[in-house]
This record gives C-alpha cells, structure tokens and sequence, in this order.
C-alpha cells in the first residue's frame, strides 16, 4: 500500500520516478523498489518525500485521519 500511495502523490506532482531518484541521489531503478514494496522505506525518506509531495506520513501509510 505504501509503494502504491507513493506512486500516486509523485504522479500526482506531475513528477517521473527519474526526477524523484536524482533529488535522493539514488538510480531510478532503486527508487523504483519503493514504488513495487521490495524495499521499505527509512525514517529519512518518509520526512523527504511526504514533504516533497505535498502529503502526510498517515496519507503515505494510508491511515484513516478521522
């Protein structure tokens, strides 16, 4: 769920998995691991990217706020 929310807040942005991998200094085919769930995430890079998309870290792991 993680990699999928993921995905759909950087398309969201209008934004490629390549522009997202440059900015964390990563190849785009490690960032993409995000994306399909083979890797997790560190506390790093959820701070990173839910600022970077415009989204919260419940929005991220897809937990109901109300």
């Amino acid at each position: 769920m993680v990699g999928e929310n993921l995905k759909a807040a950087r398309r969201a942005k209008g934004l490629t998995q390549r522009e997202i991998s440059a900015e964390l200094k990563k190849y785009q085919s490690d960032y993409s691991e995000y994306e399909t769930g083979k890797v997790q995430l560190d506390y790093e890079k959820i701070v990173y990217l839910c600022k970077r998309l415009d989204i919260t870290p419940n929005e991220l792991f897809g937990f109901d706020e109300t």
